[in-house]
């Protein structure tokens, strides 16, 4: 398990524990945090999962593979050095305490 934070557009935080082997994006949809939308299930066919990683983890994640990299491009507003795809990311011990906020909309 990794307890994994994610941040609100607006701020509000919601800290939970995600078991090994899910996505980020699966621990959002499982304990019905906003801001996630995921609309393709976690197929990286879409970027309505995209979040901006807390600096502090951007070097401790895995690289973006070039699927992820193409479709950064349809999120909002992304960023280069935080933005990723949750559904990219699989949970394990590595990642307890990760910080993630989400951007002001998904499309």
């Amino acid at each position: 398990m990794a307890k994994i934070t994610y941040i609100e557009h607006g701020g509000k935080e919601h800290v939970v524990e995600v078991a090994n082997g899910l996505t980020v994006m699966e621990g959002a949809r499982d304990n019905n945090i906003p801001g996630i939308e995921a609309d393709c299930g976690g197929a990286c066919a879409c970027s309505t999962c995209h979040v901006y990683v807390d600096p502090a983890w951007t070097d401790k994640l895995p690289p973006k593979e070039d699927m992820e990299e193409d479709m950064l491009d349809f999120a909002y507003e992304p960023d280069p050095a935080r933005s990723r795809l949750t559904c990219q990311l699989k949970v394990t011990d590595a990642l307890d305490g990760l910080v993630v906020q989400m951007p002001e909309k998904q499309i």
